[in-house]
């Protein structure tokens, strides 16, 4: 299952902890309450758009996060069925 994306507020944190204060993945995803694979997928996300710490002045959120998922599609939690109603019914006929 893919890692949860972080979000910007938390990406920006996860980048300012590993380049400023060279804390360690585990230790920043035990800080933001965050997985250790968000953290590395946000990290390697940072080495593929070949961005630096500290983070361009005036860089928006949408400016940081179309670099830092590229090629990444959001996995939501849950997908609601298109016709629950359908199943619904198709499970109460026989056959």
């Amino acid at each position: 299952m893919p890692a949860k994306r972080a979000a910007m507020r938390q990406a920006r944190e996860i980048i300012r902890l590993k380049f400023a204060a060279a804390v360690t993945t585990r230790e920043i995803a035990r800080r933001l309450r965050v997985a250790p694979p968000t953290v590395r997928e946000t990290l390697n996300g940072v080495e593929s758009a070949g961005l630096a710490w500290p983070l361009p002045r005036g860089l928006s959120d949408g400016d940081l996060e179309a670099p830092l998922y590229a090629g990444h599609t959001t996995v939501p939690e849950h997908v609601p069925s298109a016709h629950p109603i359908r199943e619904l019914d198709d499970r109460a006929q026989p056959g």
